[in-house]
């Protein structure tokens, strides 16, 4: 017997999300109808698809094979449902967006926000995960990276450069030693990220800097601007976050700068999605145009 998409999506939702209740939810389907849908299918290929463990449904190899296949289907579907609506005048349906934290908090919100203005009938997600997100699997439609992928079926396309400074508080600085260059940072608590848990060799600052030691640290942007606004120390802070945080100040800018860029990155399989590629566009776009505002802001 050969599966049909109804099938296929069940399938994919188990499979993506490792649990029968997960993939109800998003399914909106009873668990339990999931489970017979799925023994079901595994009946009529005579083929078991996942084992049960303590980390939920995990796939077998046949199950992995029907993957590849079940994503293949799913990507000639949404182009199919994407070529229609993108010859309707505005957007519709949903779309996931995966973005590490910084984006995901300080741009993404308002950028997503006047696109669903432009497009009442669409519903944007926002994905924020301090790790690569899994686009095979379809975690998410798209992600904004912090590097460009080289390996996979993947789009990438460049969106913006943007800039970073070590940041402090005035009640920091009125408090210790001050600070007149790179060199001093050594010498004062620096906040920063989890070491081992810096998934994007670009995230690395301050190792860039030569600093070794992270006193206090978090795999969380807003979480370490927050503990630099209590004045507990030092961190390297995107430019375009300090609007939101005016207590904040740059320090040694002349010695201490640095430059990364975001990236768009999509399914090579959407690439003649009409609709996916009229939101990329719109994202895209909205993104440079914020990034400039914000840094622009945050001149001294």
């Amino acid at each position: 017997m050969t599966p049909n998409w109804d099938d296929m999506r069940i399938f994919l939702a188990i499979a993506r999300e490792e649990s029968l209740s997960a993939a109800g939810r998003i399914l909106k389907i009873d668990p339990a109808t999931v489970g017979r849908r799925i023994a079901r299918l595994e009946a009529s290929l005579d083929t078991v698809l996942f084992t049960k463990s303590q980390q939920g449904y995990v796939l077998t190899a046949a199950g992995e094979r029907l993957m590849d296949h079940g994503l293949q289907a799913e990507e000639a579907m949404r182009s199919a449902a994407g070529a229609v609506a993108g010859s309707t005048k505005s957007l519709s349906g949903q779309i996931r967006i995966g973005a590490p934290d910084g984006c995901a908090n300080y741009l993404l919100p308002q950028v997503c926000s006047r696109i669903c203005d432009a497009n009442p009938d669409l519903d944007i997600q926002i994905l924020a995960l301090p790790r690569i997100i899994n686009l095979s699997r379809r975690e998410a439609d798209m992600a904004v990276t912090v590097s460009a992928p080289t390996a996979g079926r993947l789009l990438v396309q460049k969106i913006t450069d943007y800039r970073l400074h070590v940041v402090a508080s005035q009640n920091y600085l009125q408090r210790n030693a001050p600070i007149m260059s790179g060199d001093d940072l050594k010498r004062h608590r620096m906040i920063g990220y989890i070491p081992d848990m810096i998934f994007d060799r670009e995230l690395d600052y301050l190792n860039d800097l030569g600093i070794d030691r992270v006193a206090l640290a978090s795999n969380s942007v807003s979480v370490q601007l927050r503990q630099v606004s209590l004045g507990s120390g030092l961190c390297v802070a995107h430019d375009f976050t300090l609007p939101f945080h005016p207590g904040l100040q740059k320090i040694v800018t002349d010695q201490v700068s640095l430059t990364r860029s975001f990236y768009l990155v999509r399914h090579q399989g959407d690439q003649r999605n009409e609709r996916l590629n009229r939101f990329a566009g719109e994202l895209t776009q909205g993104l440079r145009d914020e990034v400039t505002r914000l840094e622009a802001e945050a001149s001294p």
